[in-house]
């Protein structure tokens, strides 16, 4: 399912959201161009949770780097499919959840719930040395913090195989993509969970539970903007 649209107007610019998305373009604009020295720029600067483990046991052994890829992988994505997956969702959600917890409080919501997510997988899966690349940690908790904020939105939705939008309640497309979360997250518990098909699962619940909490703590206090008719 890809959100391609919501019902909910805002009421400012979401700038920090855009320059967010610009931000992981260019990443990743940064990564094609080093070719076959991409997988070095992973190690360095994506999230080894063995690595970070190590650091706090053994801070002399390591680089101060190391500290800051909780923050460094929310901007390095591993291929297009992923980076456009990630940002379609930040596009369509993001911009309502700026709107409604102000220009800083998105952007320090934003980041304490990718650390949250990163948090979380290493927690789950600490020995791993696999790099954890990837906004959706962070996104993940935009969702969570939208489905707060207007649950009564209606998602315009693409379903494959069927090649056009359906109005969806946000509540329900953001239900269904938690429960698969946990379900993908469950099953990799006593497996390879940072390696399960790609994906730190844990880090999308994580980042979702962070961001339930969160937006309480974030939200400017202003009413929510009215939702009318879905947009696309």
């Amino acid at each position: 399912m890809i959100p391609i649209g919501d019902s909910v107007r805002s009421r400012t610019f979401p700038y920090v959201n855009l320059a967010i998305i610009i931000a992981n373009f260019l990443v990743f604009f940064y990564e094609l161009a080093l070719g076959n020295d991409v997988n070095s720029f992973l190690l360095d600067w994506g999230l080894v949770p063995r690595l970070l483990t190590d650091y706090f046991d053994h801070p002399g052994d390591y680089p101060y780097r190391v500290l800051f890829t909780p923050i460094t992988a929310m901007f390095i994505h591993g291929g297009w499919l992923h980076i456009l997956g990630n940002m379609i969702f930040l596009w369509v959600f993001g911009d309502n959840v700026e709107d409604a917890l102000g220009h800083v409080g998105y952007l320090l919501f934003y980041l304490l719930a990718g650390i949250a997510a990163t948090t979380a997988q290493v927690w789950v899966d600490s020995n791993s040395y696999l790099p954890m690349v990837g906004a959706s940690g962070a996104i993940a908790g935009v969702l969570a913090a939208y489905v707060v904020l207007y649950p009564r939105a209606t998602i315009a939705t693409v379903i494959f195989p069927i090649f056009w939008a359906i109005p969806i309640p946000a509540f329900v497309l953001i239900g269904l993509w938690f429960l698969m979360q946990l379900l993908y997250g469950a099953a990799a518990i006593g497996t390879a969970v940072g390696a399960s098909e790609g994906v730190a699962w844990w880090a999308h619940i994580g980042g979702f539970l962070a961001g339930l909490l969160l937006v309480w703590l974030f939200r400017s206090g202003r009413p929510t903007r009215h939702v009318g008719q879905v947009r696309w």
